[in-house]
């Protein structure tokens, strides 16, 4: 194959919903898969890897397996990937290097979540649809024959790929901290901080931006909500969209509660031409990945990401392209927060005339999981091959910890398709980590006059029942030498901290596990 040949492509999407049936996600990412293989049937024979997104609403790499033998591609090899938002992106990146060099001929990547046809089994107490067992150890990765993969006993072993490292560490856990949707408002607080807002004042700002989602959600078939939605409909307080974590209110948090699913077919310019596919192939141009300080309460500002910036940086540099040349963008959007720490490292104002989304983001398109960013690039992919142009789209995994970006392009990238180096700039994010304390030690409590120490919070955010009762109200925050806690309120304040940001105040720490008070 000549250079021009090797070109990394995607030659076909499909896309799949459900609203009514009661369905599995291997169903649905089947269907996603079929829909692909429509439009180029020729390279059904010609897949020699299947690339399964970890599914949350079913477990088991076995799944992989499972999707292939469904599929009729029993001599694939099969992937299964750890958690996190960023994989179907960082799937594009490790594929489109394969294809390049010659060592992958055709790819199928796909995944799907059916949280909502889980729900439904779980009211009507029926269990959920379970993989076959393994019948040796998960390392080696063999699986029993199942009668969805007839041909299962000569299937290569299946993989599983990816970080498989916990996105909270011990400080979070002992703040209360484990579920992103009390994480990220944490990052939301550093950036209202240094933007001068409260709570209030930041949610109505977010209104503005999210609403501007809503209206792209309308317009895209797969949406789960495709309806346009006023500003003060998102940052309003009601019955309807109660505050969960300041400053974000139900209508601002990914909506999980979802049956969708996503596929992408991957393969050389040279396959695609003698596929008969050439005219439909969307380029791959150049893609990269970096992490953030894994744990989010060691990060020197909560409020940004180097790792996204790290990422695009590389990413652009590899495609030769700058952010003005770009026609098109999905930034991830789990939160607000996550638009925005990705705009600012991107060099990206919030009200770009090219806009932030394709989909209309994971409140609105809908959260499917680990596998939103297959949607967001299918959909970048549909996009570009009717308009022409180029497109950047980014995934991230756990609590803006995992970043993946890739950029797309109609026509041949100038220079071929490259992954961007970030070793350099991933080497100074982890040398800039802080240290996290789990409870004071002897050198920070000698001397103290008192049994509380004092600290200055540079996160903070305010949990809500569903009754709209304070339950919680965690705080990341630096001590006088520099480094870090993650504490939670004494339960005596909580009453007192509804809609109420710390950050940038005194607060005095105390007791293992901590819990602080504010100062005065």
């Amino acid at each position: 194959m000549t250079p021009e040949d090797r070109l990394p492509v995607i030659v076909a999407t499909g896309q799949a919903i459900e609203r009514d049936e009661v369905v599995s996600a291997l169903d649905l990412a089947l269907r996603a898969a079929e829909v692909a293989f429509e439009h180029a049937p020729a390279l059904r024979a010609r897949i020699d890897t299947v690339s399964v997104v970890n599914i949350l609403s079913r477990s088991g790499p076995e799944a992989a397996r499972q999707m292939a033998g469904r599929l009729g591609l029993s001599r694939a090899r099969t992937q299964y990937t750890t958690i996190g938002g960023n994989s179907p992106q960082w799937l594009v990146n490790r594929a489109a290097s394969a294809i390049s060099k010659g060592e992958m001929d055709a790819t199928l990547i796909v995944g799907a979540e059916a949280q909502r046809s889980s729900r439904i089994r779980r009211k009507l107490a029926q269990a959920e649809q379970t993989p076959q067992a393994v019948s040796a150890p998960a390392a080696t990765g063999s699986v029993a024959t199942s009668p969805s993969a007839p041909c299962c006993e000569t299937m290569p072993p299946f993989t599983t790929i990816g970080d498989p490292r916990a996105g909270a560490g011990q400080a979070e856990l002992a703040a209360g901290l484990v579920a992103p949707v009390h994480i990220y408002p944490l990052f939301e607080s550093a950036i209202a901080h240094r933007l001068g807002h409260s709570f209030a004042e930041q949610r109505r700002i977010l209104g503005e931006l999210m609403s501007g989602f809503t209206n792209v959600a309308a317009k895209h078939p797969f949406a789960w909500f495709p309806e346009a939605v006023q500003p003060s409909d998102l940052s309003g307080v009601t019955p309807s969209n109660r505050l969960i974590a300041e400053p974000y209110p139900k209508r601002m948090c990914a909506f999980l509660n979802v049956d969708q699913g996503a596929a992408l077919v991957l393969t050389s310019l040279g396959v695609a031409r003698a596929s008969g596919l050439a005219d439909e192939a969307v380029f791959c141009w150049s893609g990269a990945d970096a992490t953030d300080v894994w744990y989010p309460s060691e990060r020197p500002d909560p409020g940004r990401s180097p790792g996204i910036a790290a990422a695009a940086s590389a990413a652009l540099d590899a495609s030769r392209t700058g952010v003005d040349d770009l026609s098109a963008f999905d930034l991830y959007s789990c939160f607000p927060c996550a638009v925005e720490m990705a705009a600012e490292a991107i060099g990206l104002s919030l009200d770009d005339h090219r806009g932030l989304t394709v989909t209309g983001g994971l409140p609105y398109f809908g959260g499917p999981g680990n596998n939103y960013t297959t949607h967001a690039i299918a959909t970048m992919v549909d996009r570009l091959r009717d308009q022409g142009g180029s497109g950047l789209v980014t995934g991230l995994g756990w609590y803006a910890t995992k970043h993946s970006v890739g950029i797309y392009g109609a026509t041949p990238p100038e220079a071929g398709w490259h992954y961007g180096d970030t070793a350099r700039d991933q080497a100074a994010i982890d040398a800039s980590a802080v240290e996290c304390l789990t409870e004071l030690d002897a050198a920070t409590t000698a001397g103290a006059s008192t049994a509380r120490i004092q600290a200055t919070a540079i996160a903070s955010t305010v949990m809500y029942g569903p009754e709209g009762h304070v339950t919680g109200a965690p705080i990341i925050a630096r001590l006088d030498d520099g480094r870090h806690v993650a504490a939670a309120a004494d339960p005596d304040e909580l009453a007192h901290l509804a809609g109420y940001s710390l950050v940038g105040e005194s607060v005095d720490l105390e007791g293992n596990p901590l819990r602080y008070r504010p100062t005065g």
